[in-house]
């Protein structure tokens, strides 16, 4: 059966001499793993197309439950990731994360979306890379479920609490003077680095981006984000620590 469909390449390994296995985010089938023979073959018809963290259109054929990717041709290769090495990185990590958090087989246009909005903006240089990576992981945790309750605080009910902090596990937000024992780790924020996250929940997905956070209050969103992110991924990214190290 051929099925040709949108995808975002996530994944990439090297199988034998000329061939790569694929992870892609699909826009009709979800995350699918697939195989691209001779792809890495200068005559291949399928190797600008099967690139990690490139957006292709594609001809699968499914044999027994496994895909394999017949053609493709390259919609978006976000040209500006792969003349950086550091973009490149936090782009490998979007990459990571978006596979960490997408189910086997199951659409999810909004995920998809995410990444492919997060890429195009790194690539574009569209906002500074900080910038983009904590609205990507604040947003990737809304969209797996892990949405964190930050209109008030726990406690005491303000809507815009004294040194705000961010729940890391709970996902709640509290006064710094109002933390208890019992709320667990958390992240300070400020007035500004809070009103850019409820931001980040709720804007439309075009306008993700469209915020302004700079200074002490946009490192202290990006460190928030993350500790979010790994706690609820319950592990590390390799992608991330090699990007902390050439940025």
């Amino acid at each position: 059966m051929f099925q040709t469909t949108k995808g975002l390449i996530l994944r990439e390994v090297r199988y034998k001499e000329a061939d790569r296995i694929l992870t892609i985010l699909t826009d009709s089938e979800g995350k699918i793993t697939a195989k691209a023979r001779g792809a890495l073959r200068k005559s291949s018809r399928t190797g600008a197309a099967t690139q990690q963290l490139t957006w292709s259109d594609l001809t699968l054929f499914l044999n027994r439950g496994k895909w394999q990717v017949n053609e493709g041709s390259v919609i978006e290769g976000f040209p500006g990731l792969r003349e950086d090495i550091a973009s490149l990185a936090l782009g490998s990590y979007f990459s990571e994360c978006l596979d960490a958090f997408s189910a086997e087989e199951q659409p999810e246009p909004e995920l998809l979306q995410l990444g492919l909005n997060s890429l195009y903006a790194l690539s574009r240089k569209l906002r500074e890379p900080l910038l983009i990576k904590a609205a990507f992981e604040l947003r990737l945790m809304a969209l797996a479920g892990f949405q964190p309750n930050v209109q008030r605080c726990v406690y005491c009910g303000k809507e815009e609490p004294e040194e705000p902090c961010l729940g890391i596990e709970n996902g709640g937000l509290c006064c710094r003077a109002c933390r208890k024992a019992e709320f667990g780790l958390t992240a300070a924020l400020d007035a500004d680095a809070l009103k850019a996250l409820r931001y980040v929940i709720a804007a439309p997905a075009k306008q993700l981006f469209s915020f302004k956070l700079e200074g002490k209050s946009l490192k202290r969103l990006s460190d928030a984000a993350e500790e979010y992110l790994r706690e609820h991924a319950e592990r590390g990214f390799q992608t991330l620590e090699y990007w902390k190290k050439v940025k």
